[in-house]
């Protein structure tokens, strides 16, 4: 049933290349920005997790 309706659609085979085509230039830009991207900046994101700016419940202050 299925594939007869899918059939009758025109131009139905571009659908599966326009998104094979958006997925390409996806991937060849994300390749381009990891290659490119200043590693100084990627240090610094990757360490973001493992810093703490709160002081956490142990290191306040008990009045």
């Amino acid at each position: 049933m299925y594939k007869n309706v899918l059939q009758n659609i025109d131009n139905i085979a571009i659908w599966p290349v326009i998104s094979f085509v958006i997925f390409f230039v996806f991937f060849l830009c994300l390749l381009w920005w990891v290659f490119t991207a200043d590693k100084k900046m990627i240090r610094k994101m990757s360490e973001m997790p493992l810093e703490s700016t709160d002081p956490t419940p142990s290191e306040t202050p008990v009045s």
